[in-house]
């Protein structure tokens, strides 16, 4: 990763600041999305070509691993490392500024009673 400057919003923002980046973090870490199929049903029907690219970027980024779950060896399910799973709270944030802020949004307040 090309970094901009030595600010961490910018890190960070290089790193998580994509639309796509943010949704499947939120899939592993708070929905415990772990396969494929799973990530590319969720309601913001993201592309296939995106989903594998945003997936191989968060594992070089050391937010995530990837380990086959059946003999099939395409077949893999992902997790969130103690490193991206330190995202929760900035992803838990997310989620209560746009039910505080944008109507119709609501998906997301059962997942923010566990904390």
């Amino acid at each position: 990763m090309i970094r901009r400057s030595d600010c961490p919003i910018a890190c960070t923002l290089d790193l998580l600041g994509d639309k796509w980046t943010l949704l499947v973090l939120r899939d592993i870490v708070i929905l415990k999305k772990s396969r494929f199929e799973q990530f590319f049903e969720s309601p913001e029907k993201i592309a296939t070509n995106i989903l594998t690219d945003r997936l191989h970027k968060l594992e070089k980024a050391e937010l995530i691993t990837k380990a086959p779950y059946s003999s099939h060896r395409y077949r893999m399910a992902y997790t969130a490392t103690e490193k991206g799973m330190s995202t929760a709270p900035i992803l838990k944030e997310f989620a209560r500024w746009g039910l505080a802020n944008i109507e119709s949004t609501s998906t997301a307040q059962a997942h923010l009673s566990n904390d």
